[in-house]
């Protein structure tokens, strides 16, 4: 290549970074003053960096088969200011490239026919629901990763308002406060917290990114009235796992200001079992205490689900290599639990699974087709669940990798499945992943009858956005989609 080739490349590549660097505060205004979460092929562009927003657009390449540019992206989020948009999700990306396809033209008169139903302000249906009080009751890895999550979304229609979290007494409270705060801003897996944050020991709260959140330090839900601190009609999360039951978890609905509960573990009972995207619209008004089911639940059943409707899943085994969690030893000890007192920094950890036979209070119609075993693997986050299934039709690799490509990106399961064709990928590349699964091309088996499906997933922070999902419908707030 010459100087010349080289130079052009280069300039190129800065040209994107300018537009990239000007679609930014385009995309946040959009957010705060119109409510408009902008996104890229389902990958939020919101708060996001100069490089990050690029390699969204390189992403499009993968799954769309065609380039696309900030120079084709930022004429549409200019376009869209102009607009006066009400409440949406409005995915640029798709934008981009139908525009694309049609061959250009008026930019403005293109919006005006795809976001119709939204151009000033008109949006019915498009989002609803109050500003909702919530609650974290525990503050381990998952309570802190919500957290994240939720401060990272604060603004805009979101609507979701951290307004608490609940931990055990630890004496110095001063102390306790500031070990608190440093576990969200540092995390050994996840980095830094991208924000700031200030501890107030007087008032027993941390203020974090202008998010004040009152700290309440209790050893159950007893002891707990939440109007003393304004807040009402509460959605309490709990991440203990301490009550998994409608009585043990009702306790938390005996506290004043509190209304609901949303459990982040598998329910037990009569309890539902939601994993969002695919049951998620049976919570009802009348639904007080909800389950956000397992990780692994999560990331398996829109697979099993986009599977079953397409080539009919007759039965299968689920194999789970998961990461190790607290509930293991670090070193060997007693534990109740068969083989999980063993190191998990130092063995693999043969152990059972509720997974595969829970994925039937998501899916009845695969009730009693799965079995399920798990193997805990010296890694602290992302895990694989191994789908080894017989099917109604007959398939192959290619067939079946196309179709579960186009589940991830043009079906009601976006956000839920993530596709992968690389052979270099290996568990780390996953972490911070927003998706409930990530299926893994390279992978695939399938002959005839037979198929075995790879699915990786961050079993905290996926989970955590999976869960933040269901208080998103607990709230009743929806968004209208666009493009159509």
């Amino acid at each position: 290549m010459s100087q010349q080739a080289l130079e052009n490349v280069f300039q190129e590549w800065q040209g994107n970074e300018a537009l990239a660097e000007q679609m930014i505060p385009l995309v946040g205004r959009l957010y705060r003053q119109n409510n408009v979460v902008a996104t890229m092929f389902g990958r939020s562009l919101i708060k996001r960096s100069v490089i990050r927003i690029l390699k969204d657009h390189r992403f499009v390449r993968k799954v769309e088969g065609t380039e696309l540019s900030v120079e084709d992206t930022y004429p549409i989020v200019k376009g869209m200011i102009a607009l006066n948009l009400g409440p949406a999700h409005v995915d640029v990306g798709k934008l981009a490239v139908m525009f694309k396809n049609q061959g250009g033209g008026d930019v403005e008169a293109f919006l005006r026919k795809e976001l119709h139903e939204i151009i000033d302000g008109y949006q019915p249906g498009a989002s609803t629901g109050e500003p909702q009080d919530v609650v974290l009751y525990g503050f381990g890895r998952i309570g802190r990763l919500l957290a994240r999550v939720m401060i990272e979304k604060a603004g805009g229609g979101n609507l979701l308002r951290l307004r608490a979290i609940v931990v055990r007494g630890r004496g110095d409270v001063a102390k306790d406060l500031e070990k608190r705060a440093s576990l969200l801003r540092r995390d050994s897996v996840h980095g830094p917290f991208d924000g700031t944050i200030m501890v107030d020991a007087d008032a027993r709260t941390l203020t974090v990114n202008g998010n004040v959140i009152q700290v309440i330090y209790a050893d159950s839900p007893s002891e707990i009235d939440y109007t003393e601190y304004a807040i009402d009609n509460a959605v309490i999360v709990d991440n203990t796992g301490i009550w998994r039951d409608e009585e043990g978890l009702g306790q938390h609905l005996q506290c004043k200001g509190a209304a609901k509960a949303l459990l982040t573990a598998p329910g037990k009972g009569d309890i539902k079992n939601i994993v969002y995207g695919i049951n998620h619209e049976s919570i009802g008004d009348s639904d007080l205490i909800v389950s956000a089911a397992s990780c692994t639940t999560n990331a398996i059943v829109p697979v099993l689900k986009v599977l079953n409707d397409e080539y009919g899943v007759v039965n299968g085994h689920v194999e789970t290599v998961h990461a190790y969690t607290n509930d293991q030893n670090l070193i060997d000890n007693y534990h109740k639990g068969d083989r999980r007192g063993r190191s998990a920094a130092l063995n693999m950890v043969l152990t059972e699974t509720g997974a595969a036979k829970a994925v039937s209070k998501a899916l009845p119609e695969l009730e009693g087709k799965l079995t399920g075993n798990a193997i805990r693997v010296p890694i602290p986050n992302v895990s694989m669940a191994i789908l080894n299934l017989t099917l109604d039709k007959t398939t192959d690799a290619v067939a079946l990798n196309d179709y579960l490509r186009r589940m991830s990106i043009d079906s009601a399961y976006q956000k839920q499945i993530d596709f992968v064709d690389s052979a270099e990928v290996v568990s780390s590349d996953f972490v911070g992943n927003r998706h409930a699964g990530i299926v893994d091309a390279k992978a695939t088996i399938a002959n005839g009858h037979h198929a075995v499906i790879y699915v990786w997933y961050d079993n905290e922070f996926g989970y955590s956005c999976q869960v933040v999902r269901i208080l998103q419908q607990m709230s009743n707030v929806r968004f209208l989609k666009l493009p159509r």
